[in-house]
């Protein structure tokens, strides 16, 4: 929190206000309008995605909700809460639609959301790697993209002990926990949900689907970024839509405010700072692209919330009454 009212703070004191106000009064209105069409649409291509990462023909309902609420959730609520949200919203569906226990579904769903998150960093840090040889990329990125990278590789590599080794995963739970015979066998049923979750990765037939659907959001997520530079009246390259975006992408893995707030801004502000924007254009198109992607996104994740007939509370809650509840 602190970080983000920091930055915020300092981007705001570094430049001419009135310009800033000037430069925003004379937006192209219309690009705005295109570039925070495609936060939603971004978001419903992961949902797609998403789907392949369930076990072959059981892609649950409502993935398309669950993101929608689940990112209107990180962008009101602090510590990405949003995450917890969307699984809490899928688990949900397939108690209802199902008959499955909410905990079962919960570590189901939160499997298939380890996998997602490990694909996104992975593609984030093979991005940043192609933008080294265009661009003068900071040195502070290439060492953070360092360490994301080592994480993934962590990451990658447990999910595929769990993937290819289930039957010893099994037996060393079991042995570390057989003191406590229920603690056993709820690490044991949680485990095995956990396996079920990462059956859609071992399908051969979800791999391509998989790869489509990876590269499709984030084509889309730099064309809106690249839509928006027409929106302030800066002639770049479709490469500096790319470098915003991840650098974006950077910035708000940071631990920041609900929303990203100032993470966000001084991400884009350092893109567009490689391509000789000065600081008040900079700024402005960072308010924008901001409040492009928040403002669109916020709202519809309030009307699936509605007619999901939840409240944030209650998917807040839902991970510690859920594990109770399986």
């Amino acid at each position: 929190m602190l970080l983000s009212i920091g930055l915020f703070a300092y981007l705001l004191r570094s430049v001419d206000l009135h310009e800033l106000g000037a430069q925003l009064a004379s937006a192209q209105w219309l690009w705005v309008v295109v570039a925070a069409a495609v936060g939603p649409i971004v978001l419903w291509t992961r949902a797609i995605r998403w789907g392949y990462l369930f076990p072959p023909n059981s892609k649950p309902q409502g993935l398309v909700a669950a993101n929608m609420i689940g990112y209107m959730a990180n962008n009101v609520l602090p510590l990405r809460a949003g995450e917890v949200v969307r699984v809490y919203v899928v688990a949900r569906r397939l108690s209802r639609t199902r008959g499955e226990a909410v905990g079962g579904g919960l570590w189901l769903a939160g499997a298939t959301l380890v996998v997602e998150r490990v694909l996104d960093s992975l593609t984030l840090v093979l991005i940043m790697a192609c933008l080294v040889f265009l661009i003068p990329v900071p040195r502070a990125l290439e060492v953070a993209a360092m360490v994301i990278l080592a994480l993934d590789v962590v990451a990658a590599g447990a999910l595929a002990s769990l993937v290819l080794t289930p039957d010893k995963t099994r037996a060393v739970v079991s042995r570390l926990t057989r003191r406590w015979p229920a603690l056993e066998q709820q690490a044991v049923r949680g485990l095995t949900m956990i396996l079920r979750g990462l059956e859609g990765i071992r399908s051969p037939s979800h791999l391509l689907p998989l790869a489509v659907w990876t590269t499709i959001p984030w084509v889309l997520g730099a064309l809106g970024a690249w839509a928006l530079f027409r929106a302030v009246h800066l002639e770049l390259p479709v490469l500096a839509g790319w470098t915003v975006m991840t650098f974006v992408g950077f910035g708000v893995s940071i631990p920041s405010a609900p929303g990203y707030i100032g993470v966000w801004h001084a991400a884009a502000v350092l893109a567009l700072s490689l391509f000789g924007v000065t600081q008040a254009p900079a700024l402005g198109y960072a308010l924008l692209y901001h409040a492009s992607q928040f403002v669109p996104i916020t709202l519809i994740g309030w009307l699936f919330l509605v007619r999901e007939q939840m409240s944030l509370g209650e998917a807040a809650r839902g991970r510690v009454e859920g594990s109770k509840a399986g």
